[in-house]
């Protein structure tokens, strides 16, 4: 297999969804041989790029409580809220890229190139552990990419089946339960025909991948004893667990050694111009300052001051955010003096590149973590049992690897609860995930008006912000779709 195909056509071109995706990948000349299931495949796998180098991250992070952008059109959108169903200025200044609308659009892609992969490779002659393995990770693609859009979007059309005519690409929303319910039926046969950690290649998912998923998905479904059930599988596969050092998990040189914790990732690549991403690129100083940060560092999004107030100052995740920096000329920078817009910014570790090139930089950056399916774990069970000493284990393991005490114990149901987000805050910011923690548990509406400093003084997100809408030109492009109600 050659290595990492997955990522070979990633790019950060922005990409439509044609409505009738006909092309002469898809015709009967295609599928001929292994080699045309795996380019099928590779392209499946590319639109997660477009997610997890960009649009897919920013669309939460700069919504959340923990990251702000520099104030540039179309990402004040996302932090205040200003965004309508057109996503008119988006298009307006050429940020589409950045936004939820291409969120929608490469996710259907990958789902529109998952299913023509299903669809095709049974009848591909080929090696059949091959073509196993393919349609798992096929299977796998399709869940993913619907839970983006379920995520993003609440109901969303369900597409199983490959835009052969109209009435196959023009379908309409299906209900949260029938969406979670084929999420679910597409990671278990992903899970039973992918290879388990490590004998995946990099960048492809793995068994332990899609039990980790299937977690997630079921813990948005508010399926506590199935979050539950999974990651007890992902635990007894025996091929995952936690760093001991936190910060090794964004050290571009001990990459291996994080694929155990780091179960799916975005991976970075300096060499490979279609293996970039400028997301990462948006930390740092500006004009590429920080002697560590990279050579391509833009001072477009910081921490907010109160996100790291709120840290232990003995939490070994706090070293993910610096208040001072090493310039080009080594001298220390304060944190006055690190973006002119505040006094107070504080700047994200997680993604630093010091060898980073004018394409891009090499740093991954993570899509599904094991720590995140201990404190899925933790979460669900207590939300089920209550907080049992298996849900206060679960959480203790990601404490005791920041280097914090036990979580207090005899605590109620909803205390141990708001901990266990609390920690998910601590450990997952810039990963893209707290603004859908805020939102899957409907507290957004209370944490998002506190978020603010002296760049953003006010943010009052509304009702109807717990779900981005639907975009207007696919309401008007597919007969059978809807606007979603509180955007009508």
């Amino acid at each position: 297999m050659k290595k990492m195909a997955l990522l070979a056509l990633v790019a950060l071109a922005s990409c439509q969804l044609d409505e009738t995706p006909f092309s002469e990948i898809y015709t009967d000349t295609f599928y001929q041989t292994q080699q045309d299931a795996e380019a099928a495949l590779v392209s499946a796998y590319a639109p997660l790029g477009n997610l997890f180098a960009l649009c897919g991250l920013m669309a939460g992070d700069f919504s959340d409580d923990q990251t702000y952008p520099r104030p540039v059109v179309g990402r004040n959108a996302l932090t205040q809220f200003t965004y309508d169903s057109e996503y008119s200025v988006f298009k307006s200044f050429a940020r589409e890229g950045e936004s939820p609308l291409q969120i929608w659009r490469v996710s259907y892609q990958g789902i529109e190139r998952a299913n023509w992969v299903l669809a095709k490779v049974p009848q591909t002659p080929m090696n059949p552990t091959r073509r196993t393995q393919i349609l798992a990770e096929a299977y796998f693609l399709r869940a993913f990419y619907h839970w983006m859009l379920a995520k993003n979007f609440n109901e969303v059309p369900l597409r199983l089946q490959p835009s052969v005519d109209n009435e196959a690409a023009y379908v309409g929303k299906s209900s949260k339960a029938e969406i979670y319910k084929q999420i679910f039926a597409d990671l278990d046969q992903a899970a039973a025909g992918l290879p388990s950690y490590p004998a995946n290649e990099k960048g492809r998912t793995s068994k332990q991948a899609a039990l980790a998923l299937h977690a997630k998905a079921a813990l948005y479904n508010e399926d506590w004893a199935r979050a539950v059930g999974k990651v007890d599988e992902l635990v007894q596969t025996g091929s995952v667990g936690l760093l001991p050092v936190v910060r090794d998990l964004y050290n571009i040189n001990k990459e291996s050694e994080a694929r155990r914790e780091i179960l799916l990732a975005f991976e970075g690549e300096r060499a490979d111009g279609n293996r970039f991403t400028n997301y990462t690129a948006l930390f740092g100083p500006a004009n590429s300052s920080g002697l560590e940060y990279g050579k391509n560092s833009f001072g477009s999004i910081f921490a907010y001051q109160a996100f790291f107030d709120s840290f232990d100052p003995k939490d070994q995740r706090r070293q993910n955010l610096d208040t001072t920096y090493i310039n080009q000329q080594g001298r220390v920078v304060n944190q006055r003096n690190i973006t002119p817009i505040t006094p107070k910014a504080v700047l994200v570790k997680k993604y630093q590149d010091p060898l980073s090139t004018a394409t891009g930089s090499a740093a991954n950056v993570p899509i599904l973590r094991y720590a995140d399916a201990l404190l899925i774990a933790a979460e669900a069970e207590a939300r089920l049992n209550g907080p049992t000493a298996k849900a206060y284990g679960y959480v203790n393991q990601i404490r005791s690897r920041a280097g914090l005490p036990n979580l207090t114990a005899g605590l109620s149901r909803e205390a141990f609860v708001e901990a266990v987000l609390q920690e998910r805050k601590w450990e997952f910011f810039a990963e893209g995930d707290r603004w859908y923690d805020l939102t899957r548990t409907n507290t957004f509406m209370q944490v998002i008006p506190k978020a603010v400093n002296d760049v953003y003084r006010t943010r009052t997100p509304q009702p109807k912000h717990r779900y981005f809408p639907i975009p207007l030109d696919e309401v008007l492009a597919n007969p059978q779709l809807t606007q979603s109600a509180d955007w009508q």
